[in-house]
């Protein structure tokens, strides 16, 4: 083996070591649906995300979209006040 590709071959190597040990570290994301103001409306968007998953005209719409995925990943729903403060948690989680 040539010196520039075993180099190569030692330098991939680190990288995949430093990419499994700060995967290992990282916090595991979580499904929990968080009930947000969004411009003249509600959106519902997954805890972590920058990206809304729907926008709704009403917050009662938004948060029975948010309970669905919820129930379904069990998670839990955030749903915040027009401030963007927390209002309530509501828990899907199996215990």
């Amino acid at each position: 083996m040539s010196q520039g590709k075993s180099w190569l071959k030692a330098l991939l190597e680190i990288i995949k070591i430093i990419f499994e040990g700060s995967r290992k570290n990282a916090t595991p994301r979580t499904w929990h649906q968080h009930v947000v103001p969004y411009k003249d409306g509600w959106a519902v968007r997954r805890e972590g995300n920058k990206r809304i998953t729907s926008k709704h005209r009403k917050q009662s719409t938004a948060l029975r979209k948010a309970k669905s995925i919820a129930r379904k990943r069990k998670s839990d729903v955030i749903i915040h006040r027009e401030d963007g403060t927390i209002r309530d948690r509501i828990s899907y989680a199996e215990t």
